[in-house]
């Protein structure tokens, strides 16, 4: 994982992205939508927008979980959040640093457990296969589904 002073800075550097973002697509980037954007800056890994709207207002803020969709949603078309479906019937949503570092997923089937993992053999082996079937790689979702250790029998 990046450390943690550059993910400090990648997350800053997110959050001032994607507010300008949101003001170059005529959008006001207070109430919800700027507490989306924060959240999201502080986060490691995916969350669902249900999370994401229990977060906020945990935090204090009274945000409705409709303009969270909302603000995921013009996030996610302007290239700066991920979608990311993990079979459950639920999306979870991250900040997507663009040229940045980026991660991927192992879930477990039992306790649905996320655990985010970068694996640089395999970042390689996707370029190779783009180039093999012709294809310029713009991006790639990979999420690996299975039993995690806590929950294997022994």
């Amino acid at each position: 994982m990046i450390g943690v002073v550059a993910r400090a800075e990648q997350s800053t550097d997110w959050s001032q992205l994607a507010i300008e973002a949101l003001g170059e697509s005529g959008r006001r980037a207070g109430g919800a939508r700027r507490a989306v954007v924060e959240l999201l800056a502080r986060q490691d890994c995916c969350l669902s927008a249900q999370r994401i709207a229990e977060s906020i207002r945990a935090e204090g803020d009274r945000v409705g979980t409709a303009s969270v969709y909302r603000a995921l949603d013009l996030l996610h078309r302007a290239g700066l959040v991920q979608r990311i479906e993990l079979g459950d019937g639920g999306a979870r949503y991250e900040a997507t640093i663009p040229g940045g570092e980026h991660h991927h997923h192992v879930v477990c089937d039992r306790c649905r457990r996320i655990t985010p993992f970068e694996d640089p053999a395999l970042e390689r082996a996707i370029e190779r296969l783009g180039g093999r079937l012709r294809h310029r790689v713009s991006g790639h979702d990979v999420v690996i589904r299975g039993v995690c250790p806590r929950c294997a029998p022994a």
